[in-house]
């Protein structure tokens, strides 16, 4: 007993210092409505570890091993506030105080992280534990019961009134758990009847999270055969919509097994959730150092060194430049910060050989922060299944699109697609956003809904104007024959390159040599140059490249000021010729 007082002691002298007792006071004014009557009031308070082991190292390391306890503890000091201050009257016992602990912090240990891609999960102690993750699927915001009443159907009986019988959420707790019809009276035995007009609803929320490595099972680089299983992460109340589809966070939460008979689920019950973003590097190398001091006098030779020298492994130096400098703008361009804004550049590749343009493309796709090869099996935006955890809500799952937020999306051959999905790749393109549409009837909601996500990634795509679609276009100002592509579609990509080789024969003789060469003689330096660099190199020079503010000078401009007028000028022109808006935004 002696112990317990002085941890309640010493959670009262913490929450003086952090100011959590005058956020108690102000919160207690909310629930003095006279038309505000529940049978549980809900307090949330930030805790900070670390000064909790300065006041009591005994009721951090309580905090941080034993967060039912804990909760228990400050539930009993706030009654105690609460009563001793007549700040709520409506209150009459301990059991309506809901107290909720918001951890800042867990301490940087590795008894403190779960890994998402160690196995098993759910031997670990119940205790707060932190995890980064990417969202792969959320579902809609549903209801869940903070808290309830219950009364005794026996009048005779005490617990016939009052708030004697109070059924509050506790982690990893199902609805059956706390709300029921086959509770019993703890004083004469008999059944409890539960009082509707006490019950407090909260919000809930769904998401599951897995490691950020799986994404390498996507981006076609190599074959694993590691699989990755996601987590199922509750959001409750403040913590709902908190996380979106397709980002990654570092959570913080209380792990939980959730009985649902005859299955046994291990999730995680969300604390706290902020955006994260791993590490990366972004030291120029030596060779990207030297080249930048020899080009300084010309503010073209090192982009166009950098381009001739990419992707060596693929094509021969000097093949392709225009593409791999795209390549390298795009890589560059994308990236989805903190504010949420888009960044982005999409690429359309015009060539009829394109088996050695896919090629170049998976290439660069490795050096991109995130990269995501759609798959023809796969979803390219978003797909619907029914939650399995009760609820019976929609749960929506991310599509390759969704899932490169921040990254690459890499299509493929667009002659492939059927005219539908191309209808809906312009679409999403040009709205910038993915539309879901859920029906109420199908997954237990009263109206239907729309839901749309914000799309933050680039597409690269290829097309092949050998397959004819028996249209004759303009070949003015670029827009020439694209294919099975409608000229719609292709005015939506921020950049089109058409890769037309006029030597045609000597362009395919020295890829065929390239590719013998690389064949024969495996890992040796097949074009010895001054200037060698690796693919290392190139994703620390993209990484670094992403970080710098860039701004316009005015000579810069006022070119493109020139241009959009000139623009303008043209698409009023009686003949009709269309330039592509996307191509204006993008400069």
């Amino acid at each position: 007993m002696a112990d317990i007082l002085s941890l309640k002691e010493s959670a009262v002298v913490y929450l003086d210092r952090s100011g959590g007792l005058e956020k108690l006071t102000e919160d207690c004014k909310q629930f003095n409505d006279p038309q505000h009557a529940e049978a549980v009031y809900r307090f949330c308070v930030t805790v900070n570890p670390s000064d909790v082991i300065e006041v009591d190292p005994v009721l951090g390391d309580c905090v941080l091993h034993e967060p039912l306890r804990a909760t228990a503890l400050f539930q009993s000091v706030f009654f105690l506030a609460i009563k001793t201050l007549s700040l709520i009257e409506k209150i009459h016992t301990q059991s309506q105080v809901n107290v909720i602990l918001n951890l800042t912090h867990l301490p940087p240990f590795p008894e403190y992280t779960l890994d998402l891609g160690c196995f098993p999960r759910g031997r670990g102690p119940m205790r707060p534990i932190s995890m980064e993750g990417l969202v792969i699927a959320v579902t809609r915001v549903t209801k869940y019961t903070q808290g309830a009443r219950f009364l005794c159907i026996n009048d005779d009986c005490p617990c016939s009134t009052g708030f004697h019988h109070i059924r509050v959420h506790a982690p990893g707790a199902t609805e059956s758990a706390t709300v029921r019809n086959d509770f019993s009276c703890m004083i004469c035995n008999s059944q409890l009847k539960e009082d509707v007009k006490f019950r407090v609803l909260g919000d809930k929320q769904l998401v599951e999270l897995i490691h950020v490595k799986a994404l390498e099972v996507l981006n076609a680089r190599q074959q694993s055969s590691l699989r990755y299983q996601s987590v199922t992460l509750f959001l409750r109340d403040e913590l709902c919509n908190s996380m979106t589809i397709g980002r990654l966070y570092r959570v913080l939460g209380i792990p939980a097994h959730v009985h649902q008979w005859p299955n046994l689920t291990w999730s995680v019950e969300a604390n706290g959730v902020r955006p994260w973003e791993p590490e990366y590097l972004c030291n120029i190398s030596v060779g990207f150092q030297e080249l930048l001091r020899a080009t300084a006098s010309s503010p073209w030779r090192f982009s166009a060194i950098a381009a001739h020298g990419f992707g060596l492994d693929i094509a021969p130096p000097g093949s392709y430049d225009t593409l791999k400098l795209g390549l390298l703008l795009s890589l560059v361009q994308t990236r989805a910060d903190a504010e949420e804004a888009c960044h982005n550049l999409d690429l359309l590749v015009v060539a009829t050989d394109t088996l050695v343009f896919d090629r170049l493309m998976t290439y660069s796709l490795g050096l991109a922060r995130r990269g995501v090869r759609h798959q023809a099996s796969g979803e390219m935006f978003a797909s619907l299944s029914r939650d399995e955890h009760g609820t019976g809500t929609a749960n929506i799952h991310a599509g390759s699109a969704l899932l490169a937020t921040g990254g690459i999306c890499m299509l493929g051959d667009l002659g492939y697609y059927k005219k539908d999905k191309l209808d809906s790749i312009q679409s999403v393109l040009e709205s910038r956003t993915v539309s879901v549409f859920i029906l109420g009837k199908k997954y237990g909601e009263d109206a239907d809904q729309q839901l749309s996500f914000p799309l933050q990634c680039s597409f690269w795509a290829l097309a092949d104007p050998s397959q004819r679609s028996g249209r004759t276009d303009c070949t003015v100002l670029g827009t020439a024959e694209m294919g099975p592509v409608p000229l719609q579609l292709a005015d939506t990509f921020g950049l089109v390159i058409q890769c037309k080789d006029m030597l045609r024969e000597q362009a395919l003789l020295a890829q065929t040599v390239h590719t013998l060469q690389q064949s024969v003689q495996p890992g040796k330096p097949l074009y010895p140059s001054r200037w060698e660099f690796s693919s290392q190199d190139y994703q620390e020079l993209v990484t670094h490249a992403q970080t710098l503010k860039v701004e316009l000078s005015p000579g810069a401009e006022k070119m493109i000021h020139g241009y959009y007028m000139a623009s303008r000028r043209v698409r009023t022109l009686s003949q009709g010729v269309k330039m592509s808006v996307a191509s204006i935004k993008l400069l």
